[in-house]
Protein backbone atom coordinates (compact mmCIF):
# COMPACT_ATOMS: atom_id res chain seq x y z
CA UNK A 1 0.00 0.00 0.00
CA UNK A 2 1.16 3.45 -1.34
CA UNK A 3 0.83 6.34 1.41
CA UNK A 4 1.84 10.11 1.50
CA UNK A 5 4.09 11.17 4.33
CA UNK A 6 2.30 13.75 5.98
CA UNK A 7 4.47 16.27 8.53
CA UNK A 8 2.38 16.90 11.98
CA UNK A 9 1.95 20.45 11.18
CA UNK A 10 0.53 19.48 7.55
CA UNK A 11 -2.09 16.73 10.48
CA UNK A 12 -2.63 19.92 12.24
CA UNK A 13 -3.17 22.18 9.41
CA UNK A 14 -5.85 19.67 8.04
CA UNK A 15 -7.55 19.41 11.55
CA UNK A 16 -8.05 23.01 11.83
CA UNK A 17 -9.40 23.76 8.40
CA UNK A 18 -11.90 20.34 8.89
CA UNK A 19 -13.29 22.34 12.06
CA UNK A 20 -13.15 25.60 10.41
CA UNK A 21 -15.16 24.02 7.39
CA UNK A 22 -17.82 23.65 10.41
CA UNK A 23 -17.65 26.52 12.62
CA UNK A 24 -14.59 28.57 12.89
CA UNK A 25 -15.94 29.92 16.30
CA UNK A 26 -14.87 26.10 17.59
CA UNK A 27 -11.21 27.10 17.77
CA UNK A 28 -11.47 30.13 19.73
CA UNK A 29 -12.71 28.09 23.17
CA UNK A 30 -12.14 25.01 24.54
CA UNK A 31 -14.57 22.58 24.27
CA UNK A 32 -16.03 19.25 22.92
CA UNK A 33 -15.78 19.34 18.79
CA UNK A 34 -18.86 18.05 17.44
CA UNK A 35 -17.17 14.94 15.54
CA UNK A 36 -20.01 13.69 14.15
CA UNK A 37 -21.83 17.01 13.23
CA UNK A 38 -18.30 17.73 11.29
CA UNK A 39 -18.74 14.18 9.64
CA UNK A 40 -22.21 14.40 8.13
CA UNK A 41 -22.58 18.29 7.25
CA UNK A 42 -19.05 19.08 6.45
CA UNK A 43 -18.35 15.55 4.47
CA UNK A 44 -21.53 13.93 3.97
CA UNK A 45 -20.77 11.44 5.58
CA UNK A 46 -23.61 8.80 7.04
CA UNK A 47 -22.75 6.95 9.90
CA UNK A 48 -24.95 3.96 10.79
CA UNK A 49 -24.57 1.49 13.94
CA UNK A 50 -24.16 -2.04 13.65
CA UNK A 51 -22.41 -5.12 15.13
CA UNK A 52 -19.57 -5.80 12.78
CA UNK A 53 -17.61 -8.80 14.30
CA UNK A 54 -18.79 -11.29 16.78
CA UNK A 55 -15.62 -10.50 18.51
CA UNK A 56 -15.94 -6.91 18.87
CA UNK A 57 -12.37 -6.24 17.41
CA UNK A 58 -13.62 -3.96 14.44
CA UNK A 59 -14.71 -1.13 15.69
CA UNK A 60 -15.66 0.74 12.06
CA UNK A 61 -15.36 0.31 8.92
CA UNK A 62 -15.43 3.29 6.32
CA UNK A 63 -16.56 2.60 2.52
CA UNK A 64 -14.98 4.70 -0.11
CA UNK A 65 -16.83 2.64 -3.13
CA UNK A 66 -20.18 1.31 -3.13
CA UNK A 67 -19.83 -2.18 -1.95
CA UNK A 68 -20.76 -5.19 0.45
CA UNK A 69 -19.42 -4.94 4.58
CA UNK A 70 -19.81 -8.17 6.60
CA UNK A 71 -21.41 -7.29 9.92
CA UNK A 72 -22.74 -9.72 12.47
CA UNK A 73 -26.44 -10.88 12.70
CA UNK A 74 -27.10 -11.35 16.11
CA UNK A 75 -30.71 -13.10 15.32
CA UNK A 76 -29.48 -15.04 12.75
CA UNK A 77 -26.53 -16.17 14.63
CA UNK A 78 -24.07 -15.39 11.16
CA UNK A 79 -22.32 -13.25 9.11
CA UNK A 80 -24.25 -11.72 6.55
CA UNK A 81 -23.19 -8.90 3.58
CA UNK A 82 -24.85 -5.11 3.82
CA UNK A 83 -25.09 -3.08 1.34
CA UNK A 84 -23.73 0.24 1.90
CA UNK A 85 -23.34 3.64 -0.49
CA UNK A 86 -19.83 5.41 -0.63
CA UNK A 87 -19.16 7.57 2.55
CA UNK A 88 -20.94 5.39 4.83
CA UNK A 89 -18.86 4.81 8.41
CA UNK A 90 -20.10 1.42 9.90
CA UNK A 91 -19.81 1.55 13.71
CA UNK A 92 -20.02 -1.12 15.97
CA UNK A 93 -22.82 -0.82 18.33
CA UNK A 94 -20.84 -1.70 21.27
CA UNK A 95 -19.30 1.88 21.14
CA UNK A 96 -23.11 3.20 22.75
CA UNK A 97 -22.92 1.99 25.43
CA UNK A 98 -19.50 2.94 26.19
CA UNK A 99 -20.12 6.02 27.63
CA UNK A 100 -17.59 8.66 29.25
CA UNK A 101 -14.33 6.53 28.08
CA UNK A 102 -13.46 8.75 24.60
CA UNK A 103 -14.24 5.24 22.31
CA UNK A 104 -16.57 6.50 20.34
CA UNK A 105 -15.44 9.82 19.84
CA UNK A 106 -11.70 8.88 19.01
CA UNK A 107 -13.54 6.11 16.50
CA UNK A 108 -15.49 8.93 14.42
CA UNK A 109 -12.29 10.92 14.78
CA UNK A 110 -9.83 7.87 13.17
CA UNK A 111 -12.99 7.38 10.28
CA UNK A 112 -13.20 10.97 9.23
CA UNK A 113 -9.32 11.18 9.59
CA UNK A 114 -9.58 7.90 6.71
CA UNK A 115 -11.78 9.72 4.72
CA UNK A 116 -10.24 13.66 4.47
CA UNK A 117 -6.31 11.95 4.20
CA UNK A 118 -6.69 8.26 2.98
CA UNK A 119 -9.02 8.73 0.24
CA UNK A 120 -6.61 7.88 -2.22
CA UNK A 121 -5.70 4.75 -0.90
CA UNK A 122 -8.68 3.33 -1.25
CA UNK A 123 -11.38 4.81 -3.86
CA UNK A 124 -12.17 2.42 -6.60
CA UNK A 125 -10.20 -0.44 -4.70
CA UNK A 126 -13.96 -1.60 -2.75
CA UNK A 127 -11.68 -2.14 0.35
CA UNK A 128 -12.99 -0.18 3.52
CA UNK A 129 -10.51 1.15 5.90
CA UNK A 130 -11.19 -0.59 9.86
CA UNK A 131 -10.41 1.07 12.56
CA UNK A 132 -9.48 -2.04 14.54
CA UNK A 133 -8.94 -2.76 18.52
CA UNK A 134 -6.52 -5.31 17.34
CA UNK A 135 -2.46 -4.18 17.15
CA UNK A 136 -1.86 -6.65 14.19
CA UNK A 137 -1.08 -4.45 11.32
CA UNK A 138 -0.42 -6.73 7.95
CA UNK A 139 2.56 -3.76 6.41
CA UNK A 140 4.34 -1.32 7.32
CA UNK A 141 2.45 0.77 5.10
CA UNK A 142 -0.76 0.02 7.02
CA UNK A 143 0.84 0.94 10.32
CA UNK A 144 1.65 4.46 8.73
CA UNK A 145 -1.47 4.63 7.67
CA UNK A 146 -3.79 3.89 10.33
CA UNK A 147 -0.59 6.00 12.53
CA UNK A 148 -1.87 9.09 10.68
CA UNK A 149 -5.41 8.29 11.08
CA UNK A 150 -4.68 8.39 15.25
CA UNK A 151 -2.50 11.36 15.03
CA UNK A 152 -4.97 13.71 13.04
CA UNK A 153 -8.18 11.95 14.78
CA UNK A 154 -6.43 13.25 17.84
CA UNK A 155 -5.93 17.06 16.77
CA UNK A 156 -9.37 16.91 15.32
CA UNK A 157 -10.65 16.40 19.08
CA UNK A 158 -7.96 17.87 20.81
CA UNK A 159 -7.16 21.31 19.04
CA UNK A 160 -3.72 22.23 20.01
CA UNK A 161 -4.62 26.07 20.73
CA UNK A 162 -7.79 24.91 22.56
CA UNK A 163 -5.73 22.77 24.73
CA UNK A 164 -3.37 25.24 26.14
CA UNK A 165 -6.04 27.81 26.81
CA UNK A 166 -8.09 25.10 28.49
CA UNK A 167 -4.52 23.57 30.19
CA UNK A 168 -4.08 27.36 31.20
CA UNK A 169 -6.80 27.99 32.62
CA UNK A 170 -6.42 24.71 34.75
CA UNK A 171 -3.15 24.31 35.54
CA UNK A 172 -3.90 24.43 39.45
CA UNK A 173 -6.14 21.52 39.28
CA UNK A 174 -4.76 18.55 40.76
CA UNK A 175 -5.31 16.26 37.73
CA UNK A 176 -5.45 18.80 34.90
CA UNK A 177 -5.76 15.87 32.15
CA UNK A 178 -9.27 14.88 33.83
CA UNK A 179 -10.36 18.18 34.09
CA UNK A 180 -9.30 19.08 30.63
CA UNK A 181 -10.73 15.02 29.41
CA UNK A 182 -14.22 16.45 30.27
CA UNK A 183 -13.80 19.82 28.64
CA UNK A 184 -12.96 17.63 25.59
CA UNK A 185 -15.13 14.75 26.07
CA UNK A 186 -11.92 12.23 25.65
CA UNK A 187 -10.68 9.60 27.88
CA UNK A 188 -8.37 10.57 30.46
CA UNK A 189 -5.44 8.66 28.70
CA UNK A 190 -6.15 10.31 24.90
CA UNK A 191 -5.67 13.76 26.77
CA UNK A 192 -2.67 12.98 28.73
CA UNK A 193 -0.37 11.66 25.48
CA UNK A 194 -2.28 15.00 24.08
CA UNK A 195 -0.51 16.67 27.07
CA UNK A 196 2.72 15.27 26.84
CA UNK A 197 3.00 16.51 22.38
CA UNK A 198 2.12 19.40 23.73
CA UNK A 199 5.34 19.69 26.43
CA UNK A 200 2.13 20.56 29.09
CA UNK A 201 2.69 18.04 31.53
Amino acid sequence: MDYRYYRNEALDNIARNAIKSYDASLLSEPSAIPIEDIMEKVYGLVIIYQRIRKTGLVLAETAFDDTFIAVYDDEKKKYIWLPVERGTVVVDASLLDAHGDGRLRFTLAHELAHWIIHKYIYEGTCQTAAKTESALISSESDGAVEWQADKLGSLLLMPAGQVKMAFNRNRSALDSAAVLAKIFDVSKQAMSIRLKELHLS
